[in-house]
């Protein structure tokens, strides 16, 4: 027996998030991992907003994502730890709008364990490799390529394990096209383990570890390390070759330290504090989140305290030679779990607690007046900087997305008197703390708000062609007017639809292939495709009160309770049968079925009489406006 369980509603939170160009084009998309869902998003460059393009449960945990891209591509392809003892390598089709599997990788145990691989990713920013690290002892590296037929290849994976090491966090150095090197925050207990007395536990130092994979020997060495002076929970790659400097900088208690081979002396740089901090003066401070942004002629890195605020930490290289760390005030968002810097001027939060947010990165913070600390500027041990926090000045939030994380408590109680009962929801931490209230049903999502005159009575969607996958107008009846929108980016009102604006519109719908039909109480418009307009207007003062359509046939009721029939030709002329039916009573409701398929014509009319009656009308052609049967109510019919 195999089983497995699918939620009605996916999850809200996002626990990791990667940018790339997935679907191979110079859009960027943003790929979420929500625990067991894989989701790829897209921001619109015009609004701002962010679309769901698909999303697959992976029936595991995904612990771990990262983007590569092969050495000349234009596409990314993700690369996922999960729980499954294997990795595996994702290409975002757009073609199918799927996520389709390269390669699928087995190296151990299933389950989230210390030993297996799958906690830590880091790639070569070349594409050449990846590693894939657990949290204690064992690291793994596979060698990426091409074969003859341009396909992605993995390669038998090579072992860079160490006994009693347990790993805080990994990433790939830009080392250019030497060979690929990964660092490692690792910890060395062996000592520690073996120590009764607790005291070798106490001393016992993080080490900085570089890893090198030799493309020509085809195997992993421990090529660097060294103990850290402070302890560090978070490694960002500096770019290298011809794009940057090379090495990493090391998030630290405190501190943030750059790090690099060769004569390059360490640069270290303390972490701004607030002014006049609420929090524990003598507590602390850790970056918990990063991203980076690099561009052909500079790169920068945001990165996050712990607080929620933001620092736009630069380098300055005298030959590839880092003499400086420059760190400034940026903004102050919702602590989050991961970001994302578009190349379209967008920045992406996933946050850790409430709602996840999309900013437009309005200004770069070069020219305003908020102070820049540097690694040269002189302080004693244990001083820092000091920053003053502020509302949002650099970012601007363009679009939100849901989140219910994390549910403190929950009640179930029908406090509207709705029947069904409601779902209470305590969600969020500290000022961000939210009461919630769920319902069953479908969500309606607003994409745009459009102001109306007045009051409507009724609306309609209509398409221009059948072959067309959305409605193309919007029209909205009012009492003395018709207005029609064209749904496209924007909504917005149309004056060449063919649709009179003068006069209520009873009904409205499309005709045949690609013609449009509207009833108005003084006649009937036909609007065809080439915008030519025939029109057939009611006899006499008599006008239109009810209207019935689908898209071979029409048919109203004038005053006094008339039926007139309508049926489409071959040639898509709307034609009048030649009778017409008398009714006993005032029509005050009509309706039509479908055209069944491969048919010409629906064969019945149901027409509410103000008698209290409903009637079924005949429409075949051999006995047309004939009644066939009639049922009486208790009320008149709507």
């Amino acid at each position: 027996m195999h089983l497995y369980s699918l939620t009605l509603q996916k999850a809200t939170c996002i626990t990791k998030a990667v940018q790339g160009s997935f679907a191979g084009t110079k859009q960027q998309e943003i790929v979420v991992s929500r625990g067991k869902i894989l989701e790829i998003l897209r921001p619109d460059p015009n609004t701002g907003k962010l679309h769901s393009l698909t999303s697959i449960e992976v029936f595991g945990l995904i612990r771990s994502l990262i983007p590569f891209r092969l050495t000349g591509s234009t596409k990314d392809y993700i690369v996922a730890g999960s729980d499954s003892g294997r990795i595996v390598i994702l290409e975002y089709n757009a073609a199918k709008n799927a996520f389709e599997k390269v390669h699928q990788e087995t190296f151990g145990k299933s389950g989230c364990r210390r030993i297996v691989p799958g906690e830590y990713l880091g790639v070569d920013p070349k594409g050449r490799a990846v590693m894939i690290g657990a949290i204690e002892k064992q690291k793994l590296v596979y060698i990426l390529n091409r074969d003859a037929s341009a396909r992605l290849t993995i390669s038998s994976p090579l072992e860079a394990h160490k006994a009693h090491t347990l790993v805080y966090h990994l990433v790939g150095v830009d080392v250019g096209f030497d060979n690929p090197m990964f660092a490692c925050l690792e910890l060395d207990y062996e000592e520690a383990d073996s120590d009764p007395t607790g005291e070798a536990a106490t001393v016992a130092q993080q080490m900085l570890t570089f890893y090198e994979l030799d493309l020509g020997l085809n195997h992993v060495v421990r090529k660097y390390s060294e103990p850290l002076e402070d302890t560090a929970n978070l490694l960002v790659g500096v770019p290298g070759g011809n794009d940057g400097p090379s090495g990493v900088l090391v998030c630290c208690e405190n501190y943030l330290v750059y790090k690099n081979f060769g004569d390059q002396p360490d640069l270290r740089c303390p972490i701004p504090r607030r002014k006049h901090d609420l929090d524990d003066a003598e507590r602390s401070m850790l970056f918990v989140c990063t991203a980076t942004h690099k561009t052909k002629h500079m790169f920068f890195f945001l990165l996050q305290t712990e607080q929620g605020d933001i620092f736009k930490v630069t380098l300055e290289s005298d030959d590839d030679t880092v003499t400086e760390i420059r760190i400034k005030y940026f903004d102050t968002v919702p602590v989050a779990a991961s970001m994302c810097v578009l190349k379209t001027g967008f920045l992406f939060c996933a946050s850790e607690f409430g709602n996840h947010a999309l900013y437009q990165i309005a200004h770069l913070g070069d020219d305003d007046t908020e102070p820049e600390f540097s690694s040269a500027m002189p302080l004693e041990e244990g001083e820092t900087f000091f920053f003053s926090p502020r509302p949002l000045k650099n970012l601007v939030q363009v679009d939100e997305m849901e989140n219910l994380s994390p549910i403190m408590a929950c009640q179930i109680a029908d406090l509207a008197n709705e029947d069904t009962p409601q779902l209470y929801l305590a969600c969020g931490r500290g000022p961000r703390s939210t009461l919630r209230v769920l319902r069953h049903g479908l969500e309606v999502t607003e994409m745009a708000v459009s102001e109306l005159p007045g009051n409507p009575n009724a609306v309609w969607t209509v398409k221009t062609n059948t072959s067309e996958e959305f409605d193309a107008y919007i029209i909205v009846s009012f009492t003395n007017a018709t207005l029609v929108l064209s749904i496209g980016e924007t909504v917005e009102e149309v004056t060449d639809s063919g649709f009179l604006g003068t006069t209520p519109t009873l009904a409205c719908s499309i005709l045949g292939e690609d013609a449009l039909v509207q009833v108005y109480p003084e006649g009937i418009r036909h609007i065809r495709a080439d915008k030519r307009v025939n029109e057939w207007r009611s006899p006499g003062k008599r006008t239109i009160s009810r209207a019935a359509i689908n898209d071979r046939q029409v048919v109203i009721a004038l005053s006094g309770g008339e039926l007139v029939y309508f049926e489409m030709d071959q040639s898509g002329q709307l034609n009048e049968y030649t009778e017409r039916k008398e009714m006993s009573a005032e029509v005050v409701c009509m309706s039509l079925g479908s055209v069944p398929q491969g048919e010409q014509r629906t064969r019945f009319l149901a027409v509410g009489m103000a008698d209290q009656t409903v009637r079924i009308i005949s429409l075949d052609p051999a006995d047309t406006l004939q009644p066939l049967s009639m049922q009486a109510l208790p009320a008149a019919p709507e």
